[in-house]
């Protein structure tokens, strides 16, 4: 009488001896905990019970616990950088009205959305009057690139020529511009909005000195090139500042009427049904 051997897919795991169970679940728990892996520590039983009933294989097993504990960590570095780059809040991709833009700007932003222009160190300048969205386009970009966990800051360019003042006078100039370096895209909001001091302007040009093919810059202004020596205050610093921000560049014009304008032109909603009864106080 021939015996045939049982196949691999038939063997039944071997299973811990159920009174040492409690004593591995709180020693495997306290190693997760130790080595800070919460998803680990928090899924491996109830995964270890389906990974019995399905079955699924050792590798299999753990393929799914890793990428719990993978998943955790991006989303809580997304929260992170999103938490560090001042974003507001209220300036997402999905509230912004993408087809009061010209076709070929619209599609241009679609392509940044892939962030492969920070990872050339391209900048991005966004040219229009005010009201027309340029912050709030800027600032959506910004969202959809920390989304793919890219650490972007967001500063208006009065906010942040008072900080490098302040830096500078306390001579900690060079070691907040290398903190900025840190971040792969820096989104300055309104330049040449707010006339600036010479020395504010002399700043701010050490900063795009030293950012020039290190890092992208994202800025936004209402006054054209021609312009800028109202910012910059002399020609020779005009020219270095714009030919360090155009050289690797994307720029775009934004040459749409103001969205504000637009808003505030619009009548006022007709008001239906009983007008409400007064409250007595």
């Amino acid at each position: 009488m021939s015996t045939q051997t049982p196949s691999s897919g038939g063997r039944k795991r071997r299973q811990p001896p159920t009174s040492s169970r409690p004593k591995l679940s709180a020693q495997l728990t306290e190693q997760f905990r130790e080595l800070r892996l919460p998803m680990f520590r928090e899924h491996f039983e109830s995964l270890a019970e389906r990974a019995v009933q399905e079955p699924l294989s050792h590798t299999e097993y753990l393929s799914e616990l890793t990428e719990r504990e993978c998943q955790a960590r991006r989303e809580s570095r997304i929260a992170r950088l999103m938490q560090q780059s001042r974003l507001p809040s209220s300036k997402t991709w999905d509230n912004f009205q993408w087809t009061r833009l010209p076709i070929q700007v619209a599609r241009q932003m679609e392509s940044l959305r892939d962030g492969s222009f920070l990872d050339r160190r391209e900048n991005l300048l966004l040219f229009g009057k005010p009201g027309s969205g340029k912050s709030h386009c800027l600032c959506a970009l910004g969202e959809q690139l920390v989304h793919q966990g890219r650490s972007i800051l967001f500063t208006t360019c009065s906010l942040l020529v008072q900080e490098l003042l302040i830096a500078k006078r306390d001579l900690r100039l060079p070691k907040v511009i290398k903190k900025l370096s840190r971040q792969d895209g820096l989104i300055i909001d309104d330049l040449g909005y707010v006339q600036q001091s010479r020395e504010e302007m002399e700043v701010l040009f050490t900063l795009l000195a030293e950012r020039y093919e290190r890092g992208s810059v994202m800025l936004t202004s209402n006054l054209p090139f021609s312009q800028w020596e109202q910012i910059f205050k002399d020609a020779m610093t005009t020219a270095a500042a714009i030919d360090r921000l155009v050289h690797h560049s994307v720029i775009l014009e934004l040459n749409v009427p103001s969205y504000r304008l637009e808003n505030a032109k619009k009548p006022a909603p007709r008001r239906t049904g009983k007008p409400a009864k007064p409250v007595n106080k």
